[in-house]
């Protein structure tokens, strides 16, 4: 019989199932929607115990369609930088699962801030002082649960990341572990010894007790216990954050490409011999594998699918996201309109969380699909922007960004991206790269493939995008988009009442 390896993508929206064979092709898909809930202003969360939920249901009607025997591993991709607290005894959430997105520490890392710690967090962790980090989640976890110190210094309460609640759950509360690529995104892992760092945790006050242990992106954590459909006893070979797996879906095995995962944010990453800081861009573990650690340079855009989606809420849309795309693809400019999508701030290159979301170029004649058109060219810009950040990083031209993710499916969207960056977009023929990334570290792990090598031979499809637009109307339409950025940054540093 084939082998074959169960991928579990665990993202912000949704949670899809993937099973890969050996030869690489995609055997059956699933996916399961995940809510989202805004209790505040900038507040993000969701509820831990239907992402385990979401889990179960999707690997179920996976395995189901394909109808085949068991598979051979486990596979995990995960939302990253989301946090999660549980009773280690009950396996029971303390709290919500504090998204990736929300802002409700922002004064605890202004506070960070204004006492200095910024150059030494950057310095160790690669890591600018930002909402987004875990480390200041699990700080507010603790905060929020009753005793909630004590407890997790006495080993009552586990921290971790999505990938160490889902493995948590997975092996029956038998494994508490974390990858390199998440835990690079705490903002407590020691890029140079990549351990956790005892000052950072003294600096955050999270007690090492509760933390997950570390290990390889690809390398076995465990065996399923009891779960549902998915058979016991199938060792979970891999963890790695959503956007480290779609690199390695890629086969970007060593530095010199760019991918771009589209999904509700967006990350831009290029792997770097060892760690390198850039301004404006992170520097985090891209994957490790086999007693290879490969590093890279990151920005992280917080709303770009997440952008076309409010505009389609907003709109009061049946299917908000997908009805936004259809619509903006009904006129043929946004008729000067742009929508900086900064309701959380602005990630990459700008680092500035006080931005908030501007819709500017407003005229008598704006019209509904003015402002969709103007939320699916937000992605391309942000994206834009990151990737000339690298290219200053790398001080050489890229000649060309390989993307992945739900919305490489909108052909307007990747040729408009061409066109901006004056580059040529592959398009991965799957947009389940993430998944496949997973599946490739877990079968490395069981011996499904043998070697990079062996991954790199893998038939992959993919579209290309060559740019055609003229110079002339790609920077105007650039020096537009600049200047609504300049007001979006401007309005962060009014004064409260005087904002412009």
């Amino acid at each position: 019989m084939p082998r074959s390896v169960l991928a579990i993508d665990q993202g912000t929206t949704n949670t899809k199932a993937v099973l890969v064979s050996e030869t690489g092709d995609v055997l059956a898909t699933a996916s399961r929607a995940v809510p989202i809930r805004y209790p505040q202003p900038g507040w993000v969360e969701q509820d831990a115990v239907e992402l385990w939920r979401s889990v179960l249901e999707a690997a179920a009607e996976c395995l189901a369609k394909a109808g085949c025997a068991a598979p051979d591993a486990i596979g995990i991709s995960n939302q990253r930088e989301s946090a999660v607290a549980w009773d280690r005894r009950s396996g029971e959430p303390v709290g919500p699962c504090v998204s990736w997105q929300c802002r409700r520490t922002a004064p605890f890392c202004a506070e960070l801030r204004r006492n200095g710690h910024e150059a030494m967090l950057v310095e160790r962790t690669g890591l600018a002082v930002d909402p987004v980090c875990s480390a200041s989640k699990m700080r507010w976890l603790l905060d929020y649960t009753p005793d909630g110190c004590r407890r997790a210094a006495n080993g009552e309460i586990a921290l971790g990341t999505v990938d160490s609640w889902l493995l948590w759950n997975l092996t029956g509360g038998v494994a508490h572990a974390c990858d390199l690529t998440n835990a690079s995104r705490t903002q407590l892992l020691n890029l140079n010894r990549l351990g956790w760092d005892a000052e950072l945790l003294a600096l955050f006050g999270i007690p090492e007790a509760a933390l997950p242990a570390l290990d390889e992106s690809s390398h076995i954590y465990g065996e399923t216990g009891p779960c549902g459909a998915i058979p016991a006893g199938l060792p979970i070979g891999a963890l790695a954050g959503d956007s480290h797996a779609a690199l390695f879906g890629h086969a970007i095995f060593t530095p010199g490409a760019v991918k771009a995962t589209y999904g509700t944010g967006s990350s831009l990453m290029t792997i770097t011999r060892a760690p390198s800081w850039s301004r404006g861009l992170a520097t985090t573990v891209a994957w490790s594998c086999k007693g290879n650690t490969q590093y890279g340079l990151e920005g992280n855009i917080f709303a770009t699918g997440g952008a076309v989606q409010w505009v389609g809420d907003f709109l009061g849309l049946p299917n908000p996201a997908v009805d936004a795309a259809k619509l903006a693809a009904t006129v043929s400019d946004t008729a000067g309109v742009y929508l900086v999508p900064a309701f959380t701030g602005l990630g990459a290159p700008y680092w500035n969380d006080g931005a908030r979301g501007t819709l500017s170029g407003l005229s008598r004649g704006t019209s509904a699909a003015h402002a969709a058109r103007a939320a699916v060219e937000a992605v391309a810009f942000q994206i834009s922007d990151v990737f000339q950040a690298m290219e200053a990083a790398a001080k050489q031209s890229i000649p060309e960004l390989l993307a992945d993710g739900g919305a490489t499916h909108n052909e307007f969207l990747m040729q408009f991206q061409a066109d901006i960056l004056d580059r040529t977009v592959v398009a991965s023929g799957n947009a389940d790269v993430s998944a496949i990334g997973a599946a490739w570290l877990a079968g490395l792990a069981t011996g499904v493939w043998k070697s990079l090598d062996t991954l790199s031979a893998l038939p992959r499809t993919v579209r290309r995008f060559d740019p055609s637009m003229a110079p002339a109307r790609r920077q105007r339409l650039l020096s537009g988009w600049r200047d609504a950025v300049r007001q979006a940054l401007t309005a962060a540093s009014a004064p409260p009442g005087m904002e412009t």
